[in-house]
């Protein structure tokens, strides 16, 4: 599950540039799950060192989400 926020960051209509747009962020799983419970799901040893974790429910991988707009 991926958890990417966004936002639009204010300008005023003073301000000579041109407006940012929107902007996106993600937030790691781990924040979502108050603690580890038993038995969750592994990947195998070769797989969890290609993935950075151990468990898929930790795992997080990055998608541009600018190259979505295009």
């Amino acid at each position: 599950m991926k958890h990417v926020k966004s936002y639009v960051p204010f300008h005023s209509r003073f301000d000579p540039c041109q407006p940012i747009g929107r902007k996106y962020y993600s937030t790691p799983p781990h924040l979502y799950m108050t603690f580890q419970p038993y038995n969750l799901p592994q990947f195998s040893p070769q797989e969890a060192l290609k993935k950075g974790t151990l468990w898929p429910a930790f795992y997080d991988y990055y998608e541009n989400p600018y190259e979505r707009r295009s």
